[in-house]
């Protein structure tokens, strides 16, 4: 069975446009699950669609001849075709074969393309391919995706009501689970959390190492040895030369790395946010993961936020992966930083956040001078007890 996503939405908006249609994100996070649904949407249209996956040998030794072999598998038509390739990152040249089809063929067919990451598309993918293809970047399963998941369309309605005991329960048990075990769907479907943490476990491991297969890493155990570094400076600055001197590999090395793991959407860097102040900035990038399960299972610890010592790293990680669902990409998001350590946790759009886990961490004075510097800029805290009601509007 298939569940929507949200993402759809926006997919759908440009479906009947030319331009060709590119999905990326992470492995598991249900890239060819959307391409299906949406080819079932254009079936019910009456549109003739046609899939192919990348991964079958016969159909990637056929198209990386030449991208015109993609008419022999279509039957002839005098209708536009829809044509999904799956897992677009093992042809040998995709840029090539995008463009072309666009350029020469794009009356006759419309390309619905996947990719496991963008560090294939990045790398791969010479030409930008501007002006001929939409991107959309899938992420993780966010809170309401996770309840139509666990089919829990009922308490989605009662979201904008007061609600009663009984449901104010079951959402925070629900709650809990996401917070802890994350949003790749597969491990959202399990039955059991011992169940998610096998699932998590296989995602964390296989998926990962395939990944550092891909990006021709030498070294998996330094690269693993990174991300468990990265999941426990989560929210910290991100000081490269220091990585490299903890983990004894080339500075070098440690950049390629860190390149790696954003492009692969296990984690994403986030860049400082500065205007006319030169003595704000910060070069350094701050470090979140794109998924709370991932996390967790670097740190071999599930223990529910509110018995983690960690648990302000890791609340500042949850706020980031909800502001990813207001931003569209972790290239909106910033955060504010001086060099004398006053800092503001984000800037989205035209507001900034600050974070706590506790309000009464919260000090305003702290944030006088950002205040003073950026009058036009709203500052927002959010802390533990308001994030439900600050991202998905529950009373």
């Amino acid at each position: 069975m298939f569940y929507p996503r949200d993402i759809l939405k926006d997919v759908k908006k440009v479906v009947f446009r030319d331009e060709i249609i590119i999905l990326t994100g992470a492995r598991q996070t249900g890239k060819t699950c959307a391409m299906l649904m949406l080819k079932k949407h254009l079936e019910e249209k009456d549109c003739d669609c046609f899939y192919f996956n990348m991964e079958n040998p016969e159909y990637l030794n056929l198209l990386n001849k030449h991208p015109f072999n993609i008419f022999e598998l279509l039957p002839n038509s005098d209708k536009k075709q829809y044509v999904f390739i799956d897992e677009a990152q093992y042809l040998s040249e995709p840029t090539n074969f995008l463009k072309l089809l666009y350029d020469e063929k794009h009356s006759k067919i419309k390309i619905i393309v996947s990719g496991s990451s963008a560090f294939y598309i990045d790398k791969k993918f010479k030409d930008s391919l501007a002006g001929r293809k939409f991107l959309f970047e899938i992420y993780p399963l966010n809170f309401d995706e996770f309840l139509v998941f666990n089919r829990q369309e009922e308490l989605l309605k009662k979201k904008k009501n007061k609600l009663t005991v009984y449901y104010k329960e079951k959402l925070n048990a629900l709650w809990k689970t996401y917070l802890t075990y994350g949003g790749y769907p597969k491990a959202v479907l399990a039955e059991t959390n011992e169940f998610r943490e096998i699932i998590i476990t296989e995602i964390g491991a296989s998926y990962i190492k395939k990944d550092v297969f891909e990006a021709g890493i030498r070294n998996s155990d330094k690269y693993f040895a990174l991300l468990k570094i990265l999941a426990a400076q989560t929210g910290q600055l991100v000081n490269s030369q220091e990585l490299s001197n903890t983990l004894g590999i080339a500075h070098k090395t440690i950049e390629e790395y860190l390149y790696i793991i954003g492009k692969t959407y296990q984690a994403a860097s986030i860049k400082p946010f500065y205007g006319n102040t030169r003595k704000e900035l910060t070069k350094m990038p701050k470090i979140y993961f794109y998924d709370l399960g991932l996390r967790n299972f670097l740190l071999n610890d599930y223990s529910f936020i509110d018995k983690r010592h960690d648990k302000g790293n890791y609340f500042e990680n949850i706020c980031f992966i909800e502001f990813l669902r207001k931003a569209g990409s972790a290239n909106n998001i910033k955060f504010w930083r001086t060099q004398d350590k006053k800092e503001v946790d984000f800037i989205v759009g035209k507001e900034a956040f600050e974070v706590k886990f506790n309000l009464k961490d919260f000090n305003k004075k702290k944030y006088a001078q950002f205040k003073e510097v950026y009058p036009d800029i709203p500052l927002r805290l959010i802390d533990y007890n308001s994030i439900l009601k600050t991202f998905y509007n529950w009373k």
